[in-house]
């Protein structure tokens, strides 16, 4: 099958679990389209049990090869994805949370790194199956960032205090450049590059990703920013800003720095900035209309896969056990690599908590791990790697994602994110996806001593 008729299978499988979705579980729409998914990939499989010879799992798989999911997504549809995303969120109140949101993609990404690593060496060993700790490392990298695109989406139903709704905007839009490294580094130590804790390489190697992608997403962001200056056509705009999260990213990867957070970074100031010189009302309104609608088509493509890739996945019983024993242990990781940096921060200790615990059952994992982990090479500890990853992937989507809103209320007392009348109308709406009214008294900034 060529590009274009895979293209338009996936499509219209997109918009038929949606629609399903719709009428039948009602759903968040990238959730209902992910179960739906799953779904698809469990009936293929029974199938495939029932009726020896059909075979039409290796059909599927060859597909989902073809597809090229790690490319597509790494290379491709993240810059968009991470460009909508952070086009409308307010960077004045990211600034009010800089230093925490810095401390959690950085810190944070690491502790998890190491933390995992070591979690997961020890089930692999009680369960008998000999992953060495190197290869544990690569699978904490894997699984550290959260991710942006799934948060956003999910922060819609969700009426978090400005405080914990920035840290965990500010994280999932940062992070994925520093995991990116330390995947990098932990894959390297496999093939015998030597690593050692102390000598500055991971420092040196997080430092110039972090500064080469702000760098290269202020300069591409300026120029695009003084374009749209010169110009009253929205469809030039919006040319402009296609260009912007395309050239942003493939220049942050030619030069090895972090193409996630250069396009961040872009879109942030475009967003912030270029807006009031756009042609007219309508001209901005339509350009956020546009990337509303690439956001949303990408972000239900992203999760139709995720749950097709489940035909990719071996599914050996000690694996299950691993995965359903990493669950647990990734939940605890979280906790443990956020609350020691907030450990440091000003604040009360019962917001401590809160926000401990905010940030913990926020921390959803999605494509971007899915992407790292289906990017490794042949080895004896893919398929063990692959299997916990995609497991942790979609318990983290579908159980800490729809459990969300009821954990907020529930345990942590926050109130439900309210529905404007008319949501288009509304001016101060963000890309998180909740209006913008006075913070409560308990949403200060949080600052370092």
């Amino acid at each position: 099958m060529t590009s274009f008729p895979l293209a338009s299978l996936l499509l219209l499988l997109a918009a038929l679990f949606g629609v399903l979705n719709h009428l039948l579980l009602k759903l968040p729409n990238l959730i209902g389209v992910l179960v739906f998914a799953l779904i698809a990939s469990g009936l293929l499989m029974a199938v495939d049990s029932w009726i020896p010879g059909i075979d039409i799992t290796f059909w599927a798989r060859n597909l989902l090869r073809a597809a090229d999911l790690p490319d597509v997504l790494l290379q491709g549809a993240l810059a968009f994805l991470l460009f909508a995303g952070s086009l409308n969120i307010d960077i004045a109140a990211l600034r009010r949370q800089r230093r925490g949101i810095f401390v959690l993609s950085t810190v944070s990404v690491i502790l998890a790194t190491l933390l995992m690593a070591a979690g997961m060496r020890g089930i692999f060993a009680w369960l008998g199956v000999d992953v060495p700790f190197n290869w544990c490392a690569v699978l904490g990298a894997i699984l550290a960032p959260t991710d942006a695109v799934v948060v956003l989406a999910l922060l819609r139903r969700v009426g978090l205090p400005e405080q914990e709704r920035m840290l965990i905007v500010g994280e999932s839009l940062f992070n994925d450049g520093v995991a990116v490294v330390m995947f990098l580094i932990a894959l390297g130590t496999t093939k015998g590059e030597k690593f050692h804790f102390g000598d500055g390489h991971a420092l040196t190697e997080v430092t110039v990703a972090v500064a080469g992608g702000l760098a290269i997403g202020l300069v591409t962001g300026w120029i695009a920013y003084r374009a749209i200056r010169l110009v009253q056509d929205y469809t030039l705009e919006i040319t402009i800003s296609l260009a912007l999260a395309a050239c942003t990213y493939s220049l942050a990867q030619m030069t090895e720095t972090s193409g996630p957070i250069a396009v961040v970074t872009a879109g942030l100031l475009i967003g912030n900035h270029a807006g009031e010189y756009a042609g007219s009302k309508v001209s901005t309104g339509t350009i956020v209309t546009f990337w509303s609608v690439v956001d949303e088509v990408l972000n239900a493509l992203l999760f139709l896969m995720i749950g097709l890739e489940l035909l990719a996945i071996e599914r050996q019983g000690v694996l299950m056990l691993a995965t359903l024993a990493a669950i647990p242990l990734a939940l605890l990781v979280r906790m443990v690599s956020v609350g020691i940096p907030l450990a440091f921060m000003t604040m009360a200790p019962r917001r401590r908590l809160r926000a401990i615990g905010v940030l913990g059952w926020g921390g959803l994992r999605g494509g971007v791990s899915v992407a790292l982990a289906l990017s490794l090479p042949p080895s004896p500890f893919r398929d063990a790697l692959l299997t916990v990853c995609y497991g942790l992937v979609v318990f983290t989507i579908v159980v800490q994602g729809l459990t969300m809103p009821w954990v907020m209320v529930q345990v942590f007392g926050i109130l439900p994110a309210p529905v404007p009348a008319d949501p288009g109308a509304t001016a101060s709406s963000r890309a998180d996806g909740t209006d913008t009214p006075a913070a409560p008294a308990s949403s200060a900034p949080v600052s370092y001593p």
